[in-house]
């Protein structure tokens, strides 16, 4: 597709999201910004979540995927309903009894300051990387096939891209996010419905045809019991969706703060239950949809797109839908869906972390015309950061996107969950301000028990392989045959050691 074109079909959806910014950001008060009035109708939040949930990473990198991984992602996506259901019954509630505007705010009425700080640090770096990784995707996009050609810098792509989202964010924050968000989810799902039945259609095959295929059968595979010690066993991969989806949403105040916009606690739920249901089908749509990229891979000898000396999965999605002349109306849908899917996310991680950053840092109030110009400041410089971040991005990162994300999560979203679940779960109060220690030591701990395996095998090979009786050596002889491989179960290892570092520096509350 010509880059010119695809360069007009960005505009004019951008052009669209200026408009729906004017038309809802005619009230910038921190109130609107911050929380929409608290009037949102809970259908327009579910739909909208679907795209930010999803994102440009599972737009292109789940399907990218389904070749190393089969159908097991799908496994953690189960994992996140049931994580669903306790943010629902569990995190929601409490919010809403509060009345806070940042979620951080529990902390400091459970803890003090301290521990508003702490929680409101981990999400403002899990956050910011987690919508530079998104964004970052898009923008390898968008530089390979448009920028590249007009030899424009990967930098100036990556700083358009955001001030585009400052623009439309400027003034509406959360009530303008909320409809930018369904309109995105749209035509994400569009596009991936569209590119599924072009494809299909060049191979000759209808959907039941294809799904009863051998082609099918070698990428369908979803439950993995065989191996303890793999990442991707079931147990592994359910109970981490489980605690991926109550620390990235319930814990989360980008996720939170669109449910906080919702007139009632009983809507809040609806929006959520609803939500969770949906986002599991539209996976299995990504998930289907990458099986049928590596077969018309396959049939038509399509190699994988390198990037500078990487091969990129990633890059799959595009190279097919842009390159392989399957008719000018996936390539429409894919870029509408592309953006779509990576602005619903951004957009609305913009939006949050300017509102945790004014609240829980600032102690900003949701009045005042002076309060509102320091919140106008940290949006901008928050969206520099997001720049300079996702700029490093580029030279740093290698592996595929949506693994990359939910590995830093466990480490980033640990502490949060700790905290939350000490505060929840427990009526003892902290003594001093040890939690700083705590939240810096947890993910070292867990980083450690992540590479202990290995560090094992190599202990074991380098200095016991000479004691054929040793323990250490049979040791050795396991680990090289049967090596664990840890996976998104470190997020809640490292929340349970955030747990038990609180105890030990607390006690009972007698107030």
């Amino acid at each position: 597709m010509n880059s010119l074109f695809i360069f007009l079909i960005i505009a004019s959806y951008f052009l669209c999201l200026f408009l729906i910014s004017y038309k809802t950001g005619g009230d910038d008060s921190n109130n609107m910004f911050f929380r929409a009035g608290k009037k949102s109708s809970w259908y327009l939040v579910a739909f909208g979540m679907v795209g930010a949930s999803l994102s440009g990473v599972t737009f292109i990198s789940v399907p990218g995927w389904i070749e190393d991984s089969q159908f097991s992602y799908l496994q953690v996506v189960f994992g996140y309903f049931f994580g669903y259901l306790v943010v629902s019954f569990v995190l929601l509630p409490t919010y809403y009894k509060l009345n806070i505007t940042s979620i951080y705010e529990y902390l400091n009425i459970r803890f003090g300051k301290p521990a508003q700080i702490t929680g409101a640090f981990y999400f403002f770096l899990s956050r910011l990387l987690g919508a530079s990784f998104r964004l970052f995707l898009v923008a390898i996009v968008l530089q390979k096939f448009v920028f590249d050609v007009w030899n424009i810098p990967f930098p100036i792509t990556v700083g358009i891209s955001i001030i585009l989202i400052w623009i439309y964010t400027y003034k509406g924050g959360i009530k303008t996010i909320i409809w930018t968000d369904t309109l995105q989810t749209f035509f994400m799902i569009l596009a991936v419905v569209i590119a599924i039945f072009s494809i299909l259609k060049s191979v000759d095959l209808s959907l039941f045809d294809y799904i009863k295929s051998s082609e099918f059968k070698k990428y369908n595979k979803v439950f993995f019991f065989e191996d303890i010690y793999a990442r991707n066993h079931f147990i592994k991969s359910f109970i981490g969706g489980i605690f991926i989806t109550i620390c990235m949403t319930g814990l989360d105040q980008d996720m939170m703060q669109k449910n906080l916009t919702c007139k009632s606690i009983r809507d809040a739920q609806k929006n959520m239950i609803s939500f969770s249901i949906v986002l599991v089908f539209v996976t299995i749509l990504f998930m289907f949809l990458g099986a049928l990229l590596y077969t018309f891979k396959e049939l038509n000898n399509i190699s994988h797109v390198a990037l500078g000396n990487d091969i990129r999965t990633d890059l799959l999605f595009p190279e097919i839908a842009l390159n392989s002349e399957l008719g000018i109306l996936l390539g429409i849908s894919f870029i509408l869906g592309l953006i779509a899917a990576a602005y619903s996310s951004a957009d609305s991680a913009l939006t949050s972390l300017t509102t945790s950053f004014c609240v829980d840092f600032l102690g900003i109030s949701k009045n005042t015309k002076i309060n509102k110009k320091k919140r106008k400041k940290v949006h901008l410089l928050i969206s520099l950061l997001l720049l300079i971040t996702i700029i490093i991005f580029k030279y740093v990162l290698s592996s595929n996107v949506i693994d990359s994300l939910l590995t830093v999560a466990s480490y980033t979203y640990g502490p949060l969950l700790g905290l939350f679940a000490f505060g929840l779960f427990t009526k003892r109060k902290l003594i001093g301000n040890f939690i700083y220690l705590i939240v810096i030591i947890a993910p070292i701990i867990t980083y450690l028990i992540n590479l202990s395996p290995t560090l094992l095998s190599i202990l074991n090979e380098n200095i016991f392989i000479n004691c054929e009786e040793s323990i250490w050596n049979c040791a050795n002889l396991y680990a090289k045959n049967k090596l664990y491989v840890f996976g998104y179960e470190l997020l809640p290892i490292n929340g349970l050691i955030t747990f038990f570092g609180l105890y030990l520096c607390s006690k009972k509350n007698y107030e």
